[in-house]
């Protein structure tokens, strides 16, 4: 189970996988990739192959003292000992993609032609001798709320359908800029807006594990594409924990950096004070080399940090070199609110045997309180619906987004809204709309900021007394398709929140 880790010092959130889950001994249900006839994805091209080409092992390396397992790595290892070339890399992950996307439905868009060609220029660059950036090689998927410019960009949502930015995100510029090779876009509920992928205008992605549930959300395709091997990283974005919980749901590697580590230039809006972009590996390894190339200041973005990025990659330890006790000294604390009522007893059980291996390592252990921890969730969607009402405005069929034939101007905006956004976003706008309207602005958004401040200091206690804090990344495992329970809750809670502060 994932166990969600708030680091004192460097304050970024990540997220370590159990092996468990991503290679079962005995799966609990049919293996992902058995052939079964499922309806063919939007938007993507399929070819049919009858072989499979697993994509590289993953082995560790002598380079970084031998650092924790990352395909990274070992693909960088392979093209320099030409073992491998990057047109045989590229060739076999798109292969795996062809085979698993038409149940899978990952991507949005595969840029099979733009791979090919990239990795062409790489085996050229290899054969000259020149020097390799470190993601040479490496197929990364994105996001479809982060801006390509040479790919749609519709943030699963029909009323940006076709649209292809003139430019690249500051994530994605800085990814090709290591030689990184974008393999496409990953699918997402619309604007980022949910937690299962059921939102998107395109289609509903399936978890790896079991295509009958789903990946989670909002980043799901990103989430899955890692899962089920596609590509080797995957670029996401986390407004309320949409890394995490897909990385938990589908086995990987999620991590959200601090607000500000790495710039939002280019991530379609949602919710600005909480979008941040984040990543997703099959190791930590592999997490930390991607956080490391996306990170730093950005002219483009006034709230990017300006502090020095310290070399991730330089903190890997080789697991020859612990001692017995490797975590001795680091004071965890587990959050009680986290893991009571609500949250089921599997997640409870996984979190405490997480707990008691780092104990075994050397860890302190104690149980930290946070009572304002339940005010965090109303809070957060009273703020995030209110940001994305203002965000959203611009998409009215003129200045932004499809539009409609109308015969006058209030039918062209209302018109080309109602055909464009779907029915989460609709009433997520609304309900933001509402927030922010005169005579309730105080008793809503003046409030929930105000609790903001409450949850955030609270934090700010409790790790001034612990380095660590760890909790579950979500209260349950992956749930069926069509059974979304929690994200219903969670209005029931905002529809109370309102009615206590109306009355």
């Amino acid at each position: 189970m994932m166990t969600t880790v708030h680091h004192h010092h460097h304050r970024f959130l990540f997220l370590q996988r159990h092996p468990h889950f991503l290679f079962p001994a005995k799966p609990h249900h049919h293996h992902p990739f058995i052939s079964k006839p499922k309806p063919k994805s939007l938007h993507t091209s399929h070819i049919h192959t009858q072989t499979l080409h697993t994509p590289p092992t993953t082995t560790t390396t002598s380079s970084l003292a031998s650092p924790p397992s990352s395909q990274i790595l070992s693909i960088r290892d392979a093209l320099l000992s030409r073992h491998l070339s990057a047109v045989e890399i590229a060739e076999s992950f798109l292969s795996r993609i062809r085979l698993t996307e038409p149940r899978i439905r990952s991507f949005l868009h595969v840029a099979e032609e733009g791979v090919m060609r990239e990795a062409e220029e790489l085996d050229k660059k290899i054969e000259k001798g020149e020097e390799l950036g470190p993601l040479a090689g490496v197929l990364i998927g994105v996001k479809d709320n982060i801006c390509t410019v040479d790919m749609p960009s519709t943030a699963g949502s029909r009323i940006l359908d076709g649209y292809r930015p003139p430019f690249d995100a500051t994530a994605v510029r800085r990814v090709r800029e290591w030689g990184g090779i974008v393999v496409g876009k990953t699918n997402l509920d619309e604007f980022g807006m949910g937690s299962t992928t059921e939102s998107s205008a395109f289609q509903v992605t399936a978890n790896p594990w079991d295509e009958s549930c789903v990946p989670g959300g909002s980043s799901g395709g990103s989430a899955a594409a890692v899962s089920a091997r596609q590509c080797v990283v995957s670029l996401g974005s986390d407004t309320g924990g949409s890394v995490r919980q897909p990385a938990s749901f589908c086995g990987v590697v999620g991590l959200k950096p601090t607000y500000g580590r790495v710039s939002r230039y280019g991530l379609v809006a949602y919710a600005s004070s909480l979008d941040v972009i984040g990543c997703l590996g099959s190791s930590v390894a592999d997490a930390g080399i991607l956080l490391h190339a996306i990170s730093g200041h950005d002219s483009l973005d006034a709230t990017s940090s300006k502090q020095e990025v310290p070399d991730f990659t330089s903190l890997f330890i080789s697991v020859n070199s612990f001692e017995s006790k490797p975590l001795k000294g680091l004071r965890v604390g587990i959050i009680r609110e986290t893991i009571g009522d609500g949250v089921d007893q599997t997640v409870i059980s996984s979190i405490n045997a997480a707990a008691a291996h780092l104990e075994d390592l050397g860890c302190s252990l104690a149980e930290v309180s946070l009572p304002s921890f339940s005010l965090g969730l109303p809070a957060y969607y009273i703020l995030a619906a209110s940001e994305s009402s203002s965000n959203l405005s611009r998409y009215d069929g003129i200045r932004y987004g499809n539009q409609v034939d109308a015969d006058e101007l209030r039918s062209l905006y209302g018109d080309s809204r109602a055909d464009g956004l779907g029915d989460e976003v609709k009433m997520r706008v609304l309900m933001g709309t509402y927030a922010l309207s005169a005579g309730y602005y105080d008793a809503y958004y003046k409030r929930a900021q105000q609790v903001r401040m409450v949850v955030r200091n609270s934090f700010k206690a409790a790790l001034d007394e612990h380095d660590i804090l760890i909790s579950p990344a979500a209260p349950s495992a992956a749930y069926k398709i069509g059974n979304n329970i929690i994200c219903s809750q969670c209005l029931k809670v905002v529809a109370l929140y309102i009615y206590i502060y109306t009355h």
